[in-house]
């Protein structure tokens, strides 16, 4: 297959994975194709100990994904529909379940599911000119890849309810504004932010980043004793690793760390 044909790319460079939607021409619509890729994609990615850092963004610079492709959906049975919105549930379950940090760069338009892809993300960052909104009640529907989930977490449950069930659409300050996204950047500038930020990142441990992710996701649903409980045996996970003694000798030695992932 030609890159120019894939409908989700990959980069590594110095530990950053850079994933990118690619369906530009269908504002980067979720087709099946592209929903299996995305997962195949992140599945890869927990296996490469040469990633540190994920971010997630799409081409062109009109849209980050307007959720499903409609023309597709209108083709689909009943079943195939339901079918779909399993995948798309194994699909953002693995950007969540990712023992790695992942930003996603939304550089344009965010609707139903594309903001749902965004919302199984660890960060949002999005350019000045994005649009975004968990739309689907306007159409008939009800957001299903985790997006009633995963944004009443985020805002509450009380600004989720205004958001889904009115079908609003936010500028990106906006969203901002109601914590959905952490920065706002120029549109030029989004992706370069996002390497940066994702530098600052990579700077950790590893298996810190993963074992503090953990402790945050899953802590985060528990009460706050088996949530301490948790964090405890997060870090004791990280106590027989060679990281850990990496760090003690980087910094007694006053240098940078050179973490194995081991």
């Amino acid at each position: 297959m030609k890159e120019s044909d894939k409908t989700v790319l990959k980069e590594i460079e110095q530990g950053i994975c850079v994933v990118t939607l690619n369906r530009p021409s269908r504002l980067n619509s979720m087709n099946g194709a592209l929903v299996d890729q995305l997962r195949i994609t992140f599945e890869e990615i927990e296996t490469e100990k040469d990633v540190r850092v994920v971010i997630l963004t799409a081409a062109g610079d009109r849209s980050f994904c307007v959720g499903a492709d409609l023309k597709e959906r209108k083709t689909m049975s009943d079943a195939e529909v339901s079918e779909r919105i399993k995948s798309y549930k194994d699909a953002f379950g693995a950007i969540t379940s990712l023992g790695k940090p992942v930003i996603c760069a939304i550089n344009g338009f965010a609707f139903g599911g594309g903001l749902e892809i965004a919302l199984a993300c660890d960060f949002r960052m999005a350019s000045d000119t994005a649009v975004m909104g968990l739309t689907e009640t306007h159409l008939g529907i009800i957001p299903a890849a985790g997006g009633t989930q995963r944004l009443a977490r985020l805002v509450g449950p009380t600004v989720a309810k205004e958001l889904i069930f009115g079908a609003v659409k936010m500028t990106a300050q906006e969203a901002k504004e109601r914590g959905i996204i952490s920065r706002v950047s120029k549109a030029e500038d989004l992706l370069s932010d996002a390497k940066v930020w994702a530098k600052r990142l990579a700077m950790a441990a590893p298996i810190a980043l993963a074992q503090a992710k953990k402790a945050i996701d899953e802590g985060i649903e528990l009460p706050l004793d088996a949530a301490i409980d948790l964090e405890a045996l997060c870090y004791y996970t990280l106590i027989p690793t060679k990281d850990r003694i990496e760090g003690l000798h980087a910094f007694a030695e006053k240098r940078a760390p050179q973490w194995s992932g081991d």
